[in-house]
């Protein structure tokens, strides 16, 4: 792969007031598809959320485009890189929330948790009086995590105040830290439980993508992959892209020893979704797969 055609992936968010979100649409979708980007933006009256991929001149260009509103001018992505393209198309997204909560009262623009840096989260999480939690859902977080970190098992980030609620309480849990992909699930998560009573609520700044890219392997608490929202599935330390696949048919990643299941037929199922498999779905599956198949071939 010559260095030229690598992939720069640029995750991005901000929480800030865009009134006028709508009319940001088009604009931003034209700009992307000249510059040849694809990925997926997010817009909502409460800020900005997205992943986009292209040439390195290409995520300059749109990030310049992007910081040209004065309301995003200190907009901070997080790069990693990918040997082919990981995304098939460019999205501009109108959505109530960039990420959903299902709390509209929670305003991460007005108060959030202490934000801490990577290279001072190891010290943080190994204090025996944190409560360390993973805000992702139950899917990725078994595919890696931060050892013992608490898992919500969760299915949507909607559920987290619930567990909240059923699992933890401002006078015992005096300090909290919590992580998350890229930190945008923690900004909401934190101003949520400030706003619920909790004292010391800590989240990791950049989010685990951050932590991977900036602390060695060697220093590192993380164990495992982290899950990321595109074709690479996964990536490890360095952001080097990990060993999952995805199941077509339910989005989970799944390993090696997964495949290895009479659950799983590629394209069509996987332990985690054949027994909730439809007749009718499977049809589909099989439809989609092959046209896939066709088209690789193509």
């Amino acid at each position: 792969m010559k260095p030229e055609n690598i992939q720069v992936v640029a995750t991005f968010y901000k929480f800030v007031s865009l009134p006028d979100f709508a009319q940001l649409q088009e604009p931003l979708l034209c700009y992307c598809q000249e510059q040849g980007i694809k990925g997926t933006i997010l817009l909502a009256r409460e800020g900005i959320n997205g992943t986009i991929a292209g040439s390195r001149q290409a995520i300059d260009s749109v990030l310049n485009f992007l910081r040209s509103d004065p309301r995003l001018a200190d907009l901070e992505p997080k790069e990693s890189s990918a040997d082919t393209p990981p995304f098939e198309r460019m999205k501009v997204r109108l959505k109530s929330e960039i990420v959903t909560l299902g709390l509209p009262e929670v305003d991460p623009s007005q108060q959030v948790g202490i934000y801490v840096s990577p290279d001072e989260w190891n010290d943080l999480i190994s204090d025996p009086e944190v409560i360390v939690i993973d805000t992702r859902n139950d899917y990725e977080v078994n595919i890696g995590s931060f050892a013992g970190a608490q898992n919500p098992q969760t299915q949507s980030f909607r559920e987290f105040p619930d567990y909240v609620h059923q699992h933890l309480d401002p006078s015992q849990h005096k300090k909290v830290a919590m992580f998350c992909t890229g930190g945008i699930r923690c900004e909401k998560a934190s101003s949520f439980m400030l706003a619920q009573g909790f004292a010391e609520v800590y989240h990791l700044k950049g989010g685990i993508l951050k932590y991977l890219a900036e602390v060695p392997a060697e220093e590192s608490l993380w164990k495992g992959e982290c899950f990321v929202f595109d074709e690479r599935v996964a990536v490890s330390h360095g952001l080097e892209e990990g060993s999952y696949e995805l199941c077509l048919s339910c989005g989970r990643p799944i390993a090696e020893e997964d495949k290895a299941s009479p659950k799983y037929e590629a394209g069509i199922s996987c332990p985690y979704c054949f027994d909730s498999l439809t007749e009718e779905k499977r049809v589909r599956q099989q439809e989609k797969w092959r046209q896939l198949q066709l088209n690789r071939r193509d």
